[in-house]
């Protein structure tokens, strides 16, 4: 046990696992200066012996040991010292090590030779896991708040966030628009030990792609028409915290070259200059696109996609916990009336039926919606099922009644060619506008642009097919 100073302060203790001396040395020293207690093993036979009997803020292991895998011991300590963070040391380019310590549970890794910036950034995140991280997260069940819903879909996603949390790993979240996994991965960034750090979210599919490397990397001076100064980059400003890379899909595949280097080597290229800058972030990234099928078609590289996808969370769709609507519509309506200063207004019954028969393809997005317009146009006794303008209650126009109760995808265009056809289109329209309607929060302009088609274009179909 470390001794405490006359104060009764007591240095937090980390174990070093290395079979190279030399290595070992260093890595007391550096620590020491950073006022760290440090135990030393050269196999893992001793590193066993001492996690036994004592208790470490951290445990930093090399690859490869005389007596086995580090990733043995990174497997060990997850599992019976769970309250300890592991990073592993690895040797130069072999990111098909780190990639797999961060799968067996390893907190971050350090290449050799070790930069002892990224070192002490390193342990810094670590110490905070169990230190300024714990007053900045909120408490065990107030992820809650952030997170609503008692299915067991949504109590899997926060049990398996809680443990991602803890680490520094790249994560993966999959889902569809409107599910939520912009507030997952914030969830993750404010549970961690970057709590105090930014987190910066990008929306990888509306950056220019000529712009894309001096958005994300930032540029010099002169480095191009128009660069009137030094400007950092989205990695820069996401020093010490998360960069949250949605829909990243859509990154060009020049972009996806340069962002596997930046997260491999943990270091940009600003336009223009000269070194490279090193840079201290966590990579979370979602799109609602299958990124696997992407890869298999190769429209996604596979190496980027094995490197973002260390972790892999998956948010549940609204219609797979129904359970949830409840809680969700309560809480959304609790916010809009204290955003609007207004009386929080009753769900009626039919209003409630209503809901729960629908099928919400925007999700908890379009819930939102939903509740939004119904919320400005309800009176004072409440919300009622009229008031949501669910898409199955709106009334057909009686020349389109007969086809609008049908299936589009069922009706054989060959049925007529004077009324099952132009049906038949109307509908396939319809619905891609509502779609993209949805996918935009309903912002004409975006969603005319999604469509290909002009603004005027699309208040002209809206108001054809009468959609409100």
């Amino acid at each position: 046990m470390a001794a405490s100073d006359k104060n009764g302060y007591r240095p937090q203790s980390v174990l070093i696992v290395d079979d190279e001396r030399d290595i070992r040395e260093l890595l007391v020293l550096t620590l020491g200066r950073m006022g760290l207690r440090c135990d030393t093993a050269s196999s893992l036979g001793d590193a066993r012996a001492l996690l036994r009997h004592n208790q470490y803020a951290l445990c930093l292991t090399d690859m490869r040991l005389a007596d086995g895998s580090g990733v043995e011991l990174v497997r060990e300590i997850s599992q019976l010292y769970a309250q300890t963070p592991v990073a592993m040391i690895t040797a130069f380019g072999n990111q098909e090590a780190a990639v797999g310590a961060l799968k067996a549970g390893a907190f971050d890794f350090v290449s050799k030779p070790v930069d002892l910036a990224v070192l002490r950034g390193l342990v810094q995140h670590a110490l905070k896991l169990g230190g300024d991280a714990a007053a900045a997260s909120p408490a065990p069940g107030a992820q809650g708040n952030r997170l609503l819903g008692q299915s067991a879909a949504m109590a899997e996603l926060r049990t398996t966030l809680a443990k991602v949390a803890r680490s520094q790993a790249p994560v993966y979240i999959a889902g569809e628009s409107g599910s939520g996994k912009e507030l997952v991965a914030r969830t993750i960034h404010a549970e961690g030990a970057r709590a105090l750090g930014p987190f910066i979210p990008v929306n990888c599919g509306a950056i220019p792609a000529e712009l894309m490397e001096s958005e994300f990397f930032g540029h010099k001076k002169g480095s191009f028409t128009g660069a009137h100064a030094d400007k950092p980059g989205l990695f820069q400003a996401a020093e010490g915290g998360t960069l949250f890379l949605d829909e990243v899909a859509e990154l060009p595949m020049h972009m996806q070259v340069k962002l596997l280097r930046a997260i491999q080597e943990k270091s940009v290229r600003p336009v223009g200059a000269n070194g490279e800058v090193p840079v201290d972030v966590r990579i979370l990234s979602a799109t609602h696109k299958n990124l696997a099928a992407l890869v298999d078609e190769g429209r996604f590289r596979h190496d980027l996609y094995y490197r973002i996808n260390v972790i892999e969370l998956r948010v549940p769709a609204l219609r797979e916990r129904r359970e949830d609507l409840g809680v969700l519509a309560d809480a959304i309506l609790a916010r809009l009336a204290t955003a609007q200063q207004r009386p929080r207004p009753t769900l009626h019954p039919d209003a409630e039926q209503a809901l729960a028969r629908y099928n919400f393809p925007g999700n908890v997005r379009e819930l939102e919606n939903i509740l939004e317009r119904a919320f400005a146009l309800a009176d004072d006794d409440g919300i009622r099922a009229a008031d949501l303008r669910l898409p199955e209650m709106r009334p057909s126009p009686p020349a389109q009644a007969a086809a609008a109760a049908r299936d589009p995808s069922k009706i054989d265009p060959r049925e007529s060619s004077t009324s099952a056809l132009p049906s038949f289109i109307e509908e396939i329209e319809r619905k891609a506008i509502e779609q993209a309607l949805v996918d935009n929060r309903y912002n004409k302009t975006k969603a005319a642009a999604q469509l290909g088609i002009t603004f005027r274009a699309l208040r002209y179909k809206l108001k054809k097919l009468g959609i409100d």
